[in-house]
């Protein structure tokens, strides 16, 4: 088992999940210098949940992410304020690049993907578990 758990105030925890955001109609629209303010938009918005963006990359239609999260944080509500928030500041700083692709004020498709990951496999966690000593009952 990894032993470089986050410690919270009760609780000690390594919560990480993959995230996909896709692009309205996948336009190929993120260029560089798109990809470059959405690192930061979303750096800024992870700190200031408490969270942590692990690894971000990206195509012309997509962003992937890896969070770090605290227990406290709910998922769809972390991924909904990602979304609002890169959406509205991507329209404002290039409202020129996008007027040629989008005639309504949108960036990404409405869903999302998300995906729990870790350290271990469900097969090593499933053994982990077997492996416990219970008590007589």
């Amino acid at each position: 088992m990894r032993d470089n758990y986050e410690r919270g105030f009760r609780s000690v925890y390594t919560l990480t999940v993959h995230t996909v955001f896709v692009t309205k109609y996948r336009r190929k629209i993120i260029n560089a210098e798109i990809l470059s303010r959405l690192k930061e938009i979303f750096q800024q918005t992870c700190e200031k949940w408490g969270c942590h963006l692990k690894e971000f990359n990206a195509e012309a239609d997509h962003v992937h992410m890896l969070i770090d999260f605290p227990p406290q944080v709910q998922i769809s509500k972390l991924i909904a304020n990602l979304k609002t928030v890169s959406s509205r500041l991507i329209r404002k700083d290039f409202a020129n690049h996008l007027e040629r692709y989008y005639r309504k004020p949108v960036f990404w498709t409405g869903s999302y993907f998300v995906a729990s990951c870790g350290g271990v496999t469900i097969e090593q966690l499933k053994k982990y578990v077997e492996q416990q000593s219970s008590p007589n009952l």
